[in-house]
């Protein structure tokens, strides 16, 4: 299905474009079926993955409206399609660990699929010709991107976030291993934007340690499309 808005573009990522919602206060999020890793340098199309991660970010973020969670997401339009609120993104990317995966594991020499004793919150500077890189508090304070109360907000949410995506997933025989979440502010409110799909998460299958993610699509380990079918379907969307 073709994206039913015709305006130019706010914004276009790797993986969603952003359109001028039906006011002032709103945006419309479009996901596509592009696949992307390495920061863009590994890619493809795979069919249907906008529609799907439509569909499970929804769910995702309506269960977490639902537990006061406050969130630019307002109602899922159509199949690729949402209404969210219009928010001024703080140029953060969230990482909450739960297990030892991917670049902490060669950054720090930890054996993958080392239970942390507590989450691992990490803040990355959102910029891809930079490759994304790792930050600290005081960058994000010296450099104006947020402030330290705010800061103080992110991790709190965060951790709630985590604390219920860890529930919804356990309950369907998944174990939440890291996500990436990213912020924006509405009137100097800090609330959770972007999305919460099987791009931005690690999920493995409590029992066999099956991959439900885009490392499927990363490390070549099978049908990206038929992972994330198969998470829809645990989750019941």
């Amino acid at each position: 299905m073709k994206n039913i808005n015709s305006k130019k573009p706010v914004y276009e990522g790797k993986a969603k474009i952003i359109y001028k919602g039906i006011n002032v206060d709103t945006y419309i999020q479009y996901f596509k079926d592009d696949a992307t890793a390495f920061n863009n340098k590994k890619k493809s199309i795979v069919d249907s993955k906008g529609i799907i991660n439509n569909s499970i970010s929804s769910h995702i973020f309506s269960y977490l409206n639902n537990n006061n969670i406050k969130t630019h997401f307002i109602k899922k339009i159509n199949e690729r399609e949402q209404l969210v609120k219009k928010v001024t993104i703080i140029p953060l990317e969230v990482v909450v660990r739960n297990i030892a995966a991917g670049s902490i594991v060669s950054r720090l020499g930890i054996k993958e699929g080392k239970k942390f004793s507590n989450p691992i919150i990490e803040f990355y500077y959102k910029l891809d010709k930079l490759n994304d890189p790792l930050v600290n508090k005081s960058h994000i304070v010296n450099f104006n991107w947020a402030t330290l109360k705010e800061l103080d907000q992110i991790q709190k949410i965060a951790l709630q976030i985590n604390s219920l995506l860890i529930d919804l997933f356990y309950k369907v025989s998944i174990n939440l291993v890291d996500f990436k979440i990213e912020f924006g502010r509405v009137k100097n409110e800090i609330i959770l934007a972007d999305e919460i799909s099987p791009d931005s998460c690690r999920l493995w299958d409590k029992n066999s340690g099956k991959k439900l993610d885009k490392d499927v699509f990363r490390n070549d380990l099978g049908d990206l499309k038929a992972s994330y079918l198969e998470l829809a379907s645990r989750l019941g969307v």
